[in-house]
């Protein structure tokens, strides 16, 4: 029998089970909401500039994760990810692929939920595409909407910001299924994702126009041509985050205002997210409905002369995770154990009461939720970007509590990057070559091959 063959008949059996599971209101209600292009530090919390008062308020509430990454910094490689608990190398999904095979949306989140009896909806960005009739077997609601322009037309004609409209769908969806038993609702924001499209690049809701004008904006971390002049000319000049920080960053004046504009998309998400916090008590059911908070992947804001993600710099992996649990007495807790996206959906199959896929290769943060540490828990994770673009370079590579390593293994000969964050943070100094530093070198590039290995083998062009 096939691997895929395998896999269908584990999770056929799996979702039987999961049907079998009790249903009644006992059961929490489970939101989970998703912005895109957002890295670890632009919330109030961690960066006082930033207004954010909704989501600092769910951080003091819940529990935030510390050290919360994503195993693939791009959209649609990391949104599959997030959907079934798999890593790129093993679902295989990121842009100008196949659709995300049936295999694997049949083994998802919103898949198991909906069998164990959860109403399952989704509105907002997916990101992913489908093989045909899945969708149907994955929500009861299902709202995608189209990232461009931010800006939409309305029928009186006005326009309303895609943040807003987003939150409205939200607001409509639990007043149609609040009352009606468990709830699986995914809210996923294209912002503060740029509009690639358009001049103005970052298009915040209007309501945010007066925010961050006499913010001062510091300059970029290792943004000067010095730091970059060290850097092989394939991540210095031939890439695709240099070609956007052209679009974004390559003037102070015009840097400065990007930058507002980026902090007032995610302000837009706040707010959004405020009148959904308000929607549940309006409705009754905030005491019994878990909030998890994430993003995609991270982002560089001119740092390293940079603007996007796709490369395995912290900036770029690094994201928020907050998870509010209202039957939790913890509030306010931070957890820094090494947490990844490919985590969130076990998590959320486990805080229903159904035991994850044995096909997710993610771990329930349910101990940790309860305030456990694990002695088993993860202490390194792999990183891997795969899209076929000649402007982004193709990498794998595993990161540690202290080390990190890359490899660009389509590069003649391949180059790689070691780092040790104990005492570089910014990863400033690539020490892969360095003679004292070998027989690190060495075992980061075993560990590589052991994790690649297990999730699906050496890379092969499609």
């Amino acid at each position: 029998m096939s691997r895929s063959a395998r896999l269908a008949a584990v999770t056929l059996l799996f979702v039987l089970a999961a049907c079998a599971q009790p249903e009644g209101e006992s059961r929490p209600n489970l939101l989970f909401v998703v912005t895109d292009d957002q890295r670890f530090d632009l919330l109030g919390i961690e960066t006082p500039m930033l207004v954010t008062p909704n989501l600092d308020r769910l951080a003091s509430e819940g529990m935030r994760f510390e050290r919360a990454y994503v195993t693939t910094p791009i959209c649609a490689a990391s949104r599959a990810s997030l959907l079934t608990g798999m890593v790129e190398r093993t679902h295989g999904y990121t842009f100008g692929t196949p659709p995300l095979a049936r295999v694997f949306t049949d083994a998802s989140y919103p898949r198991l939920l909906r069998a164990a009896g959860y109403h399952s909806g989704f509105i907002g960005k997916l990101g992913v595409t489908f093989d045909p009739g899945a969708v149907d077997s994955l929500f009861d609601v299902f709202v995608p909407l189209s990232p461009a322009p931010y800006m939409k037309p309305q029928p009186d004609g006005t326009e309303r910001h895609l943040t807003d409209i987003t939150a409205d769908l939200a607001l409509a969806y639990l007043d149609s299924v609040a009352a009606a038993g468990p709830f699986a609702l995914t809210v996923s924001f294209n912002a503060p994702h740029a509009d690639d499209g358009d001049p103005r690049q970052y298009i915040w809701p209007p309501a945010m126009d007066s925010l961050y004008r006499d913010a001062e904006i510091p300059v970029p971390a290792l943004s000067d041509e010095v730091f970059r002049s060290t850097l092989p000319p394939f991540l210095r000049d031939s890439t695709l985050n240099r070609v956007r920080w052209h679009w974004r960053f390559d003037e102070p004046g015009k840097a400065r205002a990007m930058t507002k504009g980026y902090f007032r998309m995610i302000s837009g998400v706040d707010a959004a997210i405020g009148r959904i916090r308000a929607k549940l008590e309006e409705r009754g059911v905030a005491d019994r409905t878990i909030i998890v908070f994430t993003s995609d992947n991270g982002y560089f804001l001119g740092e390293r002369g940079y603007a996007g993600k796709w490369l395995p710099y912290d900036l770029s992996i690094h994201v928020p995770l907050i998870v509010y649990d209202p039957r939790s007495p913890g509030r306010g807790a931070t957890n820094p154990l090494p947490v990844l996206n490919i985590d969130l959906a076990p998590t959320l199959i486990d805080l229903a009461g159904v035991a994850p896929a044995p096909s997710m290769q993610g771990r329930s943060l349910v101990p940790l939720l309860r305030g456990e540490s694990p002695p088993d828990w993860r202490s390194d994770f792999f990183v891997e970007h795969l899209f076929e673009h000649p402007e982004i370079p193709k990498h794998e590579g595993v990161r540690g509590a202290r080390w990190w390593y890359a490899r660009y293994f389509e590069r003649n000969p391949v180059y790689e990057e070691l780092y040790d964050t104990a005492v570089d943070p910014l990863e400033t100094t690539n020490l892969a070559g360095r003679p004292e530093v070998a027989a690190v070198l060495d075992s980061l590039r075993r560990r590589t091959d052991t994790l690649r290995d297990g999730f699906g083998g050496v890379y092969r062009r499609k």
